[in-house]
């Protein structure tokens, strides 16, 4: 079953976010399992919404590519990620 997977990080700021994109290439390199991923800014950091075919997928995602990216960058905070099973997805596109 897909999880959403739902994450605060305080500290990270739009400049961060790109360098991660170029580092990681997530676009350019799907992850096995992700669906759809939404970044969103606000005043204290990052907020991000991902889809994934499941939380084994988004974990794995994390630690062999997202976090050594991260480490690169030398960002110190850590995350507050929520995983939720989904109950729909629906994409109007």
């Amino acid at each position: 079953m897909p999880i959403v997977m739902m994450m605060k990080w305080k500290g990270v700021t739009p400049e961060h976010y790109e360098q991660l994109r170029k580092i990681v290439n997530w676009e350019g390199n799907k992850p096995k399992g992700l669906q759809s991923h939404v970044a969103a800014f606000d005043k204290e950091g990052i907020r991000a919404v991902d889809v994934w075919d499941s939380a084994n997928d988004f974990d794995n995602f994390t630690k062999s590519r997202l976090m050594p990216g991260v480490q690169q960058l030398g960002i110190k905070s850590e995350p507050q990620v929520e995983i939720c099973p989904t109950h729909a997805i629906f994409s109007a596109k």
